[in-house]
């Protein structure tokens, strides 16, 4: 079983924070990094001309690793926002057929495809929130023939609930529709794996799981969808974009793969350093351990909260890293208050408290939550 890791981060010890699903702190080590790339901008004659493209294949070898992928399929993005807008850009949509989302689905992953749908005559049909708790069920239910899109997530955001995507995605396949994956809460602290899952295109943030800066996420791009249109037209992304020299020698061709897919700047000397450092510490650290350690969390929470009787999904339909407690008529105005004053950092997404523990957690925090939380009932 993996161990807490919370020296490696400089969390105060009057300080429980539960709240990674909102954003994930900085290791130490990735803010020192940090401050030598931030001092190297003083000096830009230091930067040399391969770091362009050094520090960008460094990023899209390890978040391939992440996922089970090639480098090559790997684009850098700046949200979940941009790589959505990529795949929006990029299916193929008919007036009247649909574009499938979850009820209270992250609005980055719904804006897109509104406007998709109107500029197309399609239809988004919204899945709304299954009495039994079974999203995937009701996600597969709503797919058919007519289905051009599925966009949908590992896990309902507000409240950890599962959905199985091996399934979901064999559903798509035989209907002949695209899977559109956001995985900001859960890539990186739970197994995925294109090879298991196909999808089309699937986009996380680094900010929040993945212990990274903001404004510097991944896009990943099926083979399949390579030769699409990118939402810029940067230099970087052109063939030979490597010869400064021959830079107004202007090329019609991309680079390979899904490089045409990056955003401008990609190259960012101040993030990447700091996403490449917390990458590679995960990757050490290793995904299955990592969820190994914060299932033990999660079910430690499930069990506090049942034993006071309040509601969480069962453990078979939620995930290892994010934990819903359920109020029914909504989690009363007092609580976030009361546990802000004692320095407990969680959520409140809905009716629920949502509480989302990372590597620096260990069980001594879930009972300092549930001292709080307990006093408040």
């Amino acid at each position: 079983m993996l161990k807490c890791q919370k020296n490696l981060f400089d969390i105060p010890a009057d300080v429980t924070y539960l709240n990674a699903a909102y954003m994930g702190p900085l290791t130490k080590e990735a803010v020192e990094i940090g401050k030598r790339a931030v001092a190297r901008k003083m000096m830009p004659w230091s930067i040399a001309i391969s770091e362009f493209f050094e520090l960008p294949d460094r990023i899209y070898d390890l978040t391939a690793k992440l996922i089970g992928a090639q480098p090559d399929d790997m684009a850098i993005v700046p949200s979940v926002s941009y790589g959505i807008a990529v795949a929006a850009k990029n299916i193929p949509v008919s007036a009247g057929q649909k574009i499938i989302v979850l009820a209270d689905q992250f609005p980055s992953n719904i804006y897109p495809w509104l406007v998709l749908a109107e500029e197309k005559g399609a239809i988004v049909e919204t899945v709304g929130w299954p009495e039994n708790g079974n999203w995937t069920e009701a996600l597969i239910n709503a797919i058919d023939n007519n289905t051009a899109i599925v966009a949908t997530a590992n896990a309902h955001w507000t409240n950890g609930t599962l959905i199985d995507l091996v399934e979901v995605s064999k559903k798509t396949k035989k209907m002949g529709a695209a899977l559109v994956l956001d995985l900001s809460q859960t890539l990186g602290v739970m197994p995925f794996s294109v090879k298991d899952v196909d999808p089309d295109y699937m986009v996380v943030v680094g900010y929040k799981w993945l212990l990274g800066p903001f404004s510097f996420g991944y896009l990943y791009v099926a083979p399949r969808n390579q030769n699409g249109k990118p939402l810029e037209e940067s230099w970087i992304g052109r063939r030979d974009a490597h010869d400064f020299a021959r830079l107004v020698d202007y090329k019609d061709g991309y680079e390979s793969g899904a490089r045409r897919f990056d955003m401008g700047e990609k190259s960012n000397f101040i993030h990447a350093p700091i996403a490449a450092s917390v990458l590679e510490y995960l990757l050490d650290l290793g995904v299955e351990n990592i969820a190994g350690y914060l299932k033990s969390l999660t079910d430690y929470i499930a069990e506090r909260a049942t034993a006071i009787g309040l509601n969480v999904a069962g453990e078979e339909q939620r995930v290892p890293n994010l934990i819903g407690i359920n109020f029914k008529g909504g989690v009363p105005a007092h609580i976030a208050p009361a546990l802000t004053k004692n320095n407990i950092f969680v959520s409140i997404r809905g009716d629920s408290i949502r509480v989302s523990p990372h590597i620096y957690n260990d069980k001594a925090d879930i009972d300092r939550f549930f001292d709080v939380l307990e006093s408040e009932l």
